[in-house]
């Protein structure tokens, strides 16, 4: 009795919602709002200028060593588990290989910004 009053009064909300949502916006955007700046000069240049991969590499690396620090985080209370040893391998085995990629980064000269 109670979960269809409930959901009937979530359904009324929910097309109400959405019935005001798509009658209340009807604006008309000019020509300053349509442009990729919306602060009223001239662009000097186009605004779909592509990022240079060596910045993609940087940014997905700092992710991946941020998540590192996540994974390995715990350890020091994982080590009061029965088996420390355990612990103490698996994170030694993330550390070695992201030690690994880094190397073969570094290696490659993909931490390198200008070529």
């Amino acid at each position: 009795m109670y979960a269809i009053a409930g959901l009937t009064i979530i359904l009324t909300l929910t097309l109400l919602m959405i019935t005001i949502s798509l009658w209340l916006p009807h604006t008309s955007p000019d020509t300053e709002k349509t442009t990729p700046y919306e602060c009223g000069f001239d662009p000097l240049g186009t605004a779909r200028l592509p990022f240079s991969m060596r910045f993609f590499l940087v940014a997905i690396l700092f992710l991946l060593f941020d998540l590192e620090i996540a994974l390995l985080l715990p350890t020091p209370w994982a080590i009061n588990s029965p088996t420390p040893s355990n612990t103490l391998n698996y994170a030694l085995t993330v550390l070695a290989l992201l030690g690994a990629g880094l190397v073969y980064e570094w290696s490659q000269g993909g931490l390198e910004w200008a070529e």
